[in-house]
C-alpha cells in the first residue's frame, strides 16, 4: 500500500504544514504502508490556461514538473493534501496545483483511493480549506476518510500538540485503504459529478477509445453505436 502526501506550503523544511502532513505519512508508515511526500514548492507547474488539449489526448501542452508529481499520485492507494490558509484559501501553489488536474477530474483517474486533507492557518480558516480539499479528493473520485485544521497563532511550538491525532489520521487513512469503507453522501456527489464528466468522455471517445471503454466497463455511462 502507498500512500501520497501533496503539500502547498511554500516555507520549506521548515514548513508547519509540512510538519502535519508528515506525521499523517508517519502514522500511516507505522501502520505498514509505503509514502511519499510531494513538496509543490520544489516544482516547476505551470498554471494551467484551460486550452482543453488535455482533454483530447491526456497530455498537457506544457514540459514541467507536473507529469512526475501527477504520476506519484497514481501509483498512490490513498492521498494526502495541506496546505496553509492565505487569505481564506490554499496557497497559490496548491491552486495552481489542483487546475491542472482537470484532466484527472474529468477523466476520473483517481476513483477507488481515499484520502484526507489537513491545513493550518494563524486563527482561522482551516476549517474551510480542509473542507474545500475534502472536496477536491471528492472530485477526483476518491472517497475523504475525514481531516484536520489547527490554528497556531503566534506560537510556533504549537504545532506540536497536533501530532498525535495527524498520526491518528494517518492510521485512519491506511485503514481506510485496507477496508474500504462506504461513505454514501460522498458516492452519491461522486456519481453526481461523473454524470456530468460523462459528456466529456463521451464526446473525446474517437481520441481516447481506452479512456471510453474504462468508463462503460466500470458502469459510469452506458456504450453507445
Amino acid at each position: 500500500m502507498k500512500i501520497c502526501a501533496v503539500q502547498g506550503s511554500p516555507r520549506g523544511m521548515g514548513s508547519r504544514t509540512r510538519k502535519l502532513a508528515r506525521w499523517v505519512l508517519d502514522g500511516a508508515a507505522d501502520a505498514g504502508a509505503e509514502v511519499d511526500l510531494i513538496d509543490l514548492t520544489d516544482l516547476r507547474i505551470t498554471p494551467c490556461i484551460a486550452c482543453d488539449s488535455c482533454s483530447l489526448d491526456g497530455a498537457c501542452v506544457f514540459d514541467d514538473d507536473f507529469t512526475a508529481a501527477y504520476a506519484r499520485m497514481i501509483e498512490a492507494d490513498a492521498l494526502v493534501f495541506a496546505s496553509p490558509v492565505y487569505i481564506d484559501g490554499v496557497t497559490g501553489q496548491m491552486k495552481v496545483f489542483i487546475d491542472r488536474l482537470a484532466d484527472a477530474i474529468h477523466y476520473q483517474t483517481c476513483a477507488g483511493k481515499y484520502g484526507c486533507a489537513v491545513a493550518t492557518t494563524w486563527g482561522s480558516g482551516g476549517d474551510a480549506v480542509v473542507s474545500y480539499l475534502n472536496h477536491v479528493l471528492n472530485y477526483l473520485g476518491a472517497l475523504a476518510v475525514g481531516g484536520m485544521g489547527v490554528a497556531l497563532g503566534d506560537d510556533p511550538e504549537s504545532i506540536y500538540g497536533a501530532e498525535e491525532a495527524a498520526r491518528d489520521l494517518g492510521r485512519r487513512l491506511f485503514e481506510a485503504v485496507r477496508t474500504h469503507p462506504s461513505y454514501p453522501e460522498q458516492e452519491a456527489e461522486i456519481a453526481e459529478n461523473r454524470a456530468c464528466f460523462a459528456a466529456i468522455v463521451r464526446e473525446n471517445r474517437d481520441w481516447r477509445p481506452e479512456e471510453y471503454e474504462r468508463w462503460v466497463r466500470m458502469g459510469w455511462m452506458g456504450e453507445e453505436e
